[in-house]
């Protein structure tokens, strides 16, 4: 009993060790604190997220080897992952812990724990996700435990600590368009350990699925001793997996959590190298019909996605990725939505997308220029990105100094007047906060001064704006600071990106817009 008490406890310590790690990796996210820490190494130890990206992309990303260390331990105990190192789990344990603190009967809790059918929702969803990752669309991002809360630190509970303590978390205010449907979709799943004890990773985490794949054929297992086993269900009071271990084991669903060994009150229960299958259900248990209807769907949300040409010709103008970013359906191949790179934007300019890019595009990063604009001088989002649907780029790259001063600087789209909004040319107004805050040099946006006859008669003289294509990157800085704050007199869309070839804009000179050896950008 005090071996086992003592195994509780390490547990409890590295449950806490390891969230506190998480927060602080996200908290440090940030120009202020971001001084070469592993920050994006909970997402690099995801072994789905280096499965389906591989899938997507067809390569490894040497940052997603990581994932080894996990998926080895995996096979050799089982799921230990999802109850002593998933910073997600380990908030639904706490959370359904103190539910089960708060039922009355112990009967009550017992029944709470036995394997439901429903449990195995979360396999179908993770075959429709590797099918449509088959496809090229990656959507793990939505329901992947690590990612789900990387994006809900990042979009929603930072910004909302920082409201009730300004400047406790960012130097001004941040704001994040959606972000009231990622903080209602955490409330939701957190709150439904009222209902079903740690209901996400039970029945729909993708990567408890896959986990729980792998550890089928893990070495150690929970065995039971039917010779001492009295059928007194004890063992249900605080499984974590739901896994049966009072009949045949359901492997796949077991979190190691070693709850049931201590509960068992004729010791029948133990953790053994090896012990007979008797007694065990080893593969998860999908129906063909389910698992065939999951692909289907899968494939199905791939093909309908596409249809729409969101990603391709029908593409949105608001759509503007950030520096760096891959080609857009590559892009959709390899952005996992884990919004890294919007918590360590140092201006807020990046959000995430409702169905701006199309359904497949949602929660990934596109920018808004009127929350902020591009820094010339930041890279950082590339430097985070832990699947390089981002490139990291140097600064020299991005501005197109240096020994890149002959390719240019990478545009990430193209800034263009309203003048029927601007102030000189619309409301015979003096304004040239625009050309004023162009950050390039030669400035892309110049003006031509005009002098002319007022409605009352007298005469004023105006610098009208004007923007040199050839110069402007997109930046936003201007669309940013224009006076016209309800709608920008002056705005940035997604034409003339470098990463397109399609998005250029056409001039009767030639073509402007797209750098001719995009491909060694993206390398």
């Amino acid at each position: 009993m005090r071996r086992l008490l003592t195994l509780r406890n390490t547990r409890r310590v590295a449950q806490v060790f390891f969230f506190g790690l998480f927060l602080f990796f996200v908290f440090i996210t940030d120009l202020r604190y971001l001084k070469g820490y592993p920050v994006s190494l909970f997402l690099q130890l995801d072994p789905l997220v280096a499965f389906a990206t591989a899938i997507t992309t067809h390569t490894v990303y040497m940052g997603l080897l990581w994932s080894l260390m996990l998926i080895v331990p995996t096979l050799l105990f089982g799921r230990i992952f999802c109850n002593w190192i998933c910073p997600y789990g380990i908030l639904h344990h706490f959370i359904g812990w103190l539910m089960g603190k708060r039922r009355a009967e112990e009967r009550e809790r017992i029944e709470a724990n036995r394997y439901k059918k429903l449990y195995s929702l979360k396999y179908v969803i993770l075959i429709a996700m590797i099918a449509a990752a088959l496809g090229g669309s990656l959507q793990i991002g939505w329901l992947d435990p690590i990612c789900l809360f990387h994006r809900s630190m990042s979009t929603v509970i930072l910004p909302a600590i920082n409201l009730f303590f300004p400047s406790s978390i960012y130097v001004r205010q941040y704001f994040h368009v959606g972000a009231w449907v990622i903080g209602f979709l955490l409330l939701f799943l957190v709150g439904m350990n009222v209902v079903i004890p740690r209901f996400f990773c039970r029945v729909l985490c993708p990567l408890g699925a896959f986990l729980g794949t792998l550890s089928s054929v893990a070495l150690w297992r929970i065995d039971r001793d039917v010779t001492k086993c009295v059928d007194c269900d004890l063992c249900l009071k605080n499984c974590e997996g739901a896994s049966d271990p009072q009949t045949d084991l359901r492997k796949s669903e077991c979190f190691v959590c070693f709850n049931c060994i201590e509960d068992c009150p004729e010791d029948a229960l133990s953790f053994k190298f090896m012990p007979s299958l008797k007694t065990e259900v080893t593969a998860p248990v999908v129906s063909g019909r389910r698992a065939f209807l999951g692909a289907l769907t899968g494939l199905a949300f791939y093909a309908f996605g596409r249809a729409s040409g969101a990603s391709d010709r029908n593409y949105d103008k608001k759509v503007i990725r950030p520096p760096g970013s891959l080609e857009e359906k590559d892009f959709l191949g390899a952005c996992i939505k884990c919004d890294q790179c919007i918590r360590v934007c140092p201006t807020n300019v990046l959000q995430p997308a409702l169905m701006e890019s199309g359904i497949e595009g949602i929660w990934t990063p596109i920018l808004n220029m009127k929350i902020g604009f591009c820094e010339p001088n930041c890279t950082l989002c590339g430097a985070v990105c832990p699947t390089g649907a981002i490139q990291p780029v140097t600064i020299e790259e991005k501005n197109g100094t240096g020994s890149f001063a002959t390719e240019g600087p990478i545009k990430i789209g193209l800034a263009f007047f309203d003048y029927g909004r601007c102030l000189p040319w619309a409301m015979e107004t003096p304004c040239v906060v625009c050309e004023e805050v162009c950050p390039v040099s030669p400035k892309a946006i110049f003006s031509h001064e005009v002098t002319i006859t007022k409605r009352d008669g007298n005469p004023i003289t105006l610098r009208r704006p004007y923007v040199d294509p050839a110069l402007c990157t997109g930046c936003g800085i201007c669309e940013h600071e224009c006076p016209v704050t309800d709608e920008a007199a002056i705005r940035v869309t997604a034409i003339g990106e470098t990463r397109s070839h399609d998005r250029r804009l056409l001039m009767d000179g030639g073509v402007t817009g797209a750098t001719p050896d995009l491909e060694k950008r993206q390398r």
